[in-house]
């Protein structure tokens, strides 16, 4: 059974309002008032006031419990748009258009309820070996070839260099 709450000329534009009835359409109520109750905007509290009423519509009007609802639609239209007028440079006006929107809810009992299962722990897997593999760990094709042969490199040109006698004799001796 469709339930219907409407709340007529509040004081926000019908654009700010869709952006939040846009999320709470086809949840659960429970859900819907938990997601508005965290938004932090001007359109959550008056959507949220909206739905509390279908809500109590539901319960006192038509016996229905409030675990099995689901908002079926939320539908913000435009109301009527209060004009007024400002003065500018030289005498003119601009205009100020102050816009009102009505808000129309719908809860419903006959849609089911679809609850997500708990996610699972993903199994660990184990870390993937290094990129630089120890020697024992190469392949079998690379240990068949020659060992590779292992040579120092000085690390000074001095200590590089044998002596010469012509070094000797420049030191002074």
């Amino acid at each position: 059974m469709n339930v219907i709450s409407t709340t007529k000329y509040v004081r926000i534009s019908a654009f700010k309002a869709r952006e939040v009835t846009r999320e709470i359409q086809g949840l659960p109520v429970s859900a819907a008032l938990d997601l508005l109750a965290f938004t932090p905007r001007k359109a959550a509290a008056l959507v949220s006031k909206t739905l509390k009423s279908a809500i109590a519509n539901a319960e006192n009007n038509n016996n229905l419990r409030a675990d099995a609802l689901v908002v079926r639609e939320a539908v913000v239209g435009e109301g009527p748009t209060l004009k007024r007028f400002i003065p500018k440079a030289r005498g003119s006006a601009g205009p100020i258009r102050k816009r009102t929107s009505h808000i129309r809810i719908v809860v419903t009992d006959e849609i089911e309820i679809k609850t997500r299962e708990p996610k699972k722990p993903a199994a660990r897997r184990k870390p993937a070996p290094k990129k630089a593999a120890a020697p024992e760990q190469q392949p079998a094709a690379a240990a068949e070839q020659e060992p590779a042969v292992e040579t120092k490199i000085a690390e000074t040109p001095e200590a590089a260099a044998p002596e010469t006698p012509a070094a000797s004799t420049q030191t002074g001796e």
